[in-house]
């Protein structure tokens, strides 16, 4: 207890185990950076501020830069014994500055420390992953803008539908994606106000300048209430919604491709960097990539609930349930990170079967509704002309044929005004090049979608 940097009150050395128990440096370890960047600005301020001695303010940059450097070259390694990150630093500070160093905790608490610290340390991990889900997005575009004219089944209800290309389907991803980005980034916006001056709870007596030390750490302001500002962790919830938004859309993209790899459907290849084996079954080639994702965006989400169920009901301001935000924030990162860093380069490598998508196009009657439609642009209600085109259907199927191979006069015993025009208007490519309308499958509507998307991410 004599190496506790909060003893004193205390009479009698806290039990082992409960040290290990409270103990978090093995997890927030990893926001030393962030830990060492938040004390520079901390001293520095102190300084400025005449609350402690400049020359001594300058000797606690110096040393915490030292500290840094060792950590980073490995030099020093973390104590596994240490409390926290926040205790490790300061106490390998005060070990080398003897009680300049302690000065370093003037006007400050652990609680306004740590709030800090997760703040930077998320705002730095949302600038990674963002240009990760910028690559995907370039990934889909370059692969859409190559299969502008790869007809495929679009589906409702996993029942084809209408014709649309692959070009057409993959953009509706990079839609998703570009609403994930934009929720990462109105995320990282709005935890970017600092929380250092809070204190423990009530700030402080001391003369700091808060706007001062927000400044020298690139926040954008400082958290107006000193209770909100070491209590809040509405960031790390919201931060964590918006992973298991992009998880549950990398976890529908998966889903399409483990259908499109199998032998039912046969649309995709995976490169055989991307795909695993089985361990009797000598022909599988199995998408265990996809698969996975599936899962972890599960893992995911239970993070997300890990957060909330953990401030469900706590009162104000800091409690030790709020230690649990970081395995769980740090968990989602992770997992997010490895998803989307190994989802990029299976979906680049992978090949594209066109002549399978369009012979499943090719069934199924996909084109019925532009059956129906060409009956109405001769004057015909839509309701007729989808019950006359209804009937068609069911007469191809009662011929085992197709609405292409229907014979005119098949058409004519339900309704004198089919032409022989009808079979280009039914045609699959007619089908899709006709619906130029913005957000439809006609290439030019898709390349503006494509164009839209590059645009998007040229901004970010």
């Amino acid at each position: 207890m004599a190496n506790s940097l909060w003893a004193g009150r205390f009479s009698k050395e806290v039990d082992s185990k409960v040290n290990d128990f409270n103990s978090s440096i093995s997890f927030d370890g990893r926001m030393y950076r962030q830990d060492i960047k938040g004390s520079m600005a901390h001293a520095e301020m102190l300084g400025k501020q005449g609350i402690i001695d400049i020359h001594e303010s300058e000797k606690i940059i110096a040393g915490l830069k030292s500290i840094l450097e060792d950590i980073d070259s490995g030099k020093i390694m973390l104590d596994p014994n240490a409390e926290d990150i926040h205790m490790f630093v300061e106490q390998e500070l005060t070990n080398r500055l003897g009680d300049t160093g302690k000065r370093l905790h003037t006007a400050r608490s652990r609680n306004d420390q740590v709030a800090l610290d997760i703040r930077l340390y998320l705002k730095d991990e949302i600038d990674e992953i963002l240009p990760m889900v910028k690559e995907l997005m370039k990934t889909v575009c370059d692969i859409a803008e190559k299969n502008l004219d790869t007809v495929m089944c679009g589906y409702t209800h996993l029942q084809r539908a209408q014709p649309i290309t692959l070009a057409h389907h993959l953009m509706a991803y990079a839609n998703m994606l570009s609403r994930d980005v934009d929720r990462l980034k109105d995320t990282r916006k709005r935890m970017d106000r600092c929380p250092l001056g809070s204190g423990a709870l009530a700030s402080t007596t001391y003369p700091i300048d808060r706007k001062l030390t927000a400044d020298l750490l690139g926040f954008e302001d400082i958290t107006q209430n000193s209770l909100d500002g070491v209590s809040d962790r509405d960031f790390c919830i919201e931060l964590a919604s918006a992973l298991s938004i992009l998880m549950m859309h990398l976890s529908r993209f998966s889903e399409e491709i483990i259908l499109w790899c199998s032998w039912e459907f046969k649309f995709i290849e995976l490169d055989d960097a991307y795909a695993t084996g089985s361990s009797i079954m000598p022909q599988k080639k199995n998408p265990d990539i996809t698969e996975l994702i599936r899962g972890k965006t599960g893992r995911v989400y239970g993070d997300l609930n890990t957060l909330l169920t953990m401030m469900k009901g706590l009162p104000l301001a800091y409690n030790k349930d709020m230690q649990e935000d970081k395995e769980a924030i740090f968990d989602a990162i992770d997992t997010v990170k490895l998803c989307i860093g190994t989802f990029i380069p299976m979906l680049a490598t992978m090949r594209v079967n066109k002549e399978n998508m369009r012979a499943a196009a090719a069934k199924g009657f996909i084109n019925a509704t532009d059956c129906a439609d060409y009956l109405v642009k001769k004057g015909l209600p839509f309701r007729d002309a989808y019950k006359i085109t209804g009937t068609l259907v069911a007469r191809c199927i009662e011929l085992n044929t197709t609405l292409e191979a229907l014979p005119l006069e098949e058409y004519k015993k339900l309704c004198d005004t089919f032409e022989n025009d009808v079979y280009e208007a039914i045609s699959l490519d007619t089908c899709v090049n006709m619906r130029k309308v913005p957000g439809g499958p006609a290439p030019e509507s898709v390349m503006m979608q494509i164009e839209y998307i590059r645009a998007f991410f040229l901004d970010m």
